[in-house]
């Protein structure tokens, strides 16, 4: 799944660049990957000395893909191609982050949340069977072979599938937040520059909010798609 998500990602972000630029940017971002946790020394061979030189080489190869993009100015609908745009006003370094960012996204939580979604599947055979029919039915009407946005908007079953996963995986288990004020909740005071740690996986699965939490039970959300 990391495999694939990363390959979806270089497709969505560069469209037709992507086919020169793959083997390189995968071998840069899979060093990045396996330094950006370690301990942050930068000596020589150490894993954080190697994952910054991956960063640089990274950051050089979209510079070189972005510098090509502005002389021959191609007909892209991309991701990059909407980054370089004058009405988002980001530099090339920003370009870049925003780019690793997207990338980090799919070999982490996009493909975690893909392999969830395959387990959970395996199973539940009728809900396999649903969302098979449903993907099936939207094939069967298309004109061209590439997904549309509004063919997205016409997979009510996948969408709850995917709503159910990231409610029962929790594949983000919680997350930190700074108040940035003083902020008064329920009774209790959260002073200003204090962090917020909200426990997503508790709140996903309280039987206070989601009755019988443990069940995949993708109609749960069926309110939500108008059902």
């Amino acid at each position: 799944m990391k495999t694939y998500a990363f390959n979806v990602a270089l497709l969505s972000i560069f469209e037709e660049d992507q086919v020169v630029y793959r083997e390189d940017l995968k071998r840069c971002y899979y060093v990045l990957e396996k330094g950006y946790n370690s301990m942050a020394i930068n000596l020589p061979d150490t894993l954080f000395n190697k994952s910054m030189k991956a960063r640089n080489e990274i950051a050089r190869i979209l510079a070189e893909i972005i510098s090509t993009r502005r002389q021959m100015k191609p007909d892209c609908n991309d991701l990059l191609q909407s980054f370089m745009s004058d009405k988002e006003g980001l530099t090339d370094e920003q370009i870049a982050d925003n780019i690793i960012g997207v990338i980090f996204a799919a070999r982490d939580t996009t493909a975690s949340a893909l392999t969830w979604i395959i387990k959970y599947l395996g199973e539940n055979p009728s809900v396999l069977q649903a969302i098979t029919e449903e993907q099936e039915a939207i094939m069967r009407g298309k004109e061209e072979q590439k997904l549309s946005w509004e063919a997205t908007k016409k997979m009510p079953i996948t969408s709850m599938v995917i709503q159910k996963t990231l409610r029962v995986a929790s594949i983000l288990s919680f997350t930190f937040r700074e108040a940035v004020e003083d902020v008064e909740y329920e009774g209790y005071l959260i002073p200003k520059g204090w962090k917020v740690l909200p426990l997503f996986r508790n709140i996903h699965h309280s039987p206070e909010i989601f009755p019988d939490p443990e069940k995949f039970n993708p109609s749960r959300f069926q309110v939500a798609y108008g059902g």
